[in-house]
């Protein structure tokens, strides 16, 4: 049995880094052009209504930006885009450099080959004590079929080969 003590953020790092996600740049069209970071706490919340939620940093920089719009772009990275996943975690850098993205029918980023984008209106926000618990009001959205997900798992980015269903790392 864990102690009260064991409860550090280390710990609860290692261990909760037992469960894979999935990868997604949040990004948005802000005053200062486009915006974005990257974000693995995103899950499905309400089919009726479409809802989707994201938890960002209370120490972001960016989320700031994209909630003063109040829309923004979930985009759910494929295996092929690690590099990005890695790209839009830099704090400081210049994000979009060298992506190719188009605009979503609300105007934010989508990025080139996401495996999917959900467009959203924000409609909730909710205190998550170190992180801000996002609810997303979907307005638009679409997939392709001819990619795998990018996983994080256990501190490394992972992919999924259907056919053979095991992970294989892409790292």
């Amino acid at each position: 049995m864990t102690k009260q003590s064991d409860l550090n953020p280390t710990r609860l790092r290692h261990v909760l880094g037992h469960f894979a996600t999935g990868l997604t740049v949040i990004t948005g069209a802000t005053t200062n052009g486009p915006a974005g970071f990257t974000c693995q706490s995103f899950s499905s919340l309400s089919l009726e209504p479409a809802l989707i939620t994201f938890s960002p940093a209370r120490t972001s920089s960016t989320w700031p930006l994209l909630r003063e719009a109040g829309r923004f772009t979930v985009n759910i990275l494929p295996a092929e885009h690690q590099h990005l996943a890695a790209q839009f975690a830099r704090s400081g850098a210049e994000k979009f450099a060298g992506v190719n993205h188009w605009p979503s029918p609300l105007g934010n980023p989508v990025l080139e080959k996401s495996l999917a984008w959900v467009d959203c209106e924000l409609h909730q926000e909710y205190d998550g004590g170190d992180h801000t618990i996002v609810v997303g009001a979907v307005r638009a959205l679409s997939a392709r079929a001819d990619a795998e997900p990018l996983l994080f798992y256990k501190g490394s980015y992972l992919g999924v080969r259907s056919r053979a269903g095991a992970l294989e790392s892409v790292a």
